[in-house]
């Protein structure tokens, strides 16, 4: 038991990345409150979580329904990610915080609040954390596990969210001792890289395509 849950933890805990999570939701919330960098981090997590869980127990079936292939999920995460890294190398956030901020000096009078776009589901929910790469995962150790090892592999899961939970919430804290500078610098590397694991995302995705194509044929 104790070996299966530590394989399932390491497993998850390398697809989802809490840490590589953490520096990229600080960049995408520093607009917002204390209050609602948090709300942020727990929907984000509890979106993830059920859809992870979804997919654990109905999504193989789910996709054959439909006729959706897993590689479908690959090259689909790969584009929405690589246009969140567009915005983050091209600082294009930076203009809509300023387009923001003047709507809130225009509205001030009328006492209206603008709150901060909600990026718990896309980007944070999906793809970043349960992305094609987790999803795949829980599907295929769902696949070959049942009974009490079902609840040892579900139970490492949690673990791994709940530490992307930790990172999520001490993410803004971390970014702010760096200061903006760094932290503009920080964002723009994420970003690059963030567009590398798109286009690999996308790689995998249609060279996974063409084999099951060829091996139809």
């Amino acid at each position: 038991m104790m070996a299966l849950f530590l394989s399932a933890f390491v497993t998850f805990f390398v697809v989802i990345d809490p840490p590589g999570c953490a520096p990229i939701f600080a960049s995408l919330t520093r607009d917002g409150s204390a209050a609602w960098r948090r709300a942020m981090a727990i929907r984000s997590v509890l979106i993830a979580a059920s859809i992870l869980m979804v997919f654990a127990f109905v999504g193989e079936p789910l996709l054959h329904a439909l006729g959706i292939g897993l590689d479908a999920f690959r090259i689909a995460g790969g584009i929405m990610l690589f246009l969140i890294a567009l915005e983050m190398v091209f600082e294009k956030r930076t203009h809509r915080r300023e387009e923001r901020a003047e709507e809130i000096n225009r509205r001030h009078a009328e006492e209206h609040r603008v709150e901060p776009e909600d990026i718990s589901v896309f980007p944070m929910a999906i793809p970043m954390i349960a992305g094609p790469g987790s999803i795949a995962t829980v599907m295929l150790m769902t696949a070959h596990n049942d009974g009490s090892n079902l609840i040892v592999v579900m139970a490492a899961m949690l673990a791994v969210l709940l530490l992307s939970l930790a990172a999520l919430l001490a993410a803004g804290a971390i970014m702010r001792v760096l200061g903006d500078k760094l932290e503009a610098m920080i964002t723009r590397v994420l970003g690059v890289l963030l567009a590398a694991l798109a286009a690999q995302f996308v790689i995998d995705g249609v060279k996974a395509s063409f084999s099951l194509a060829g091996a139809t044929a």
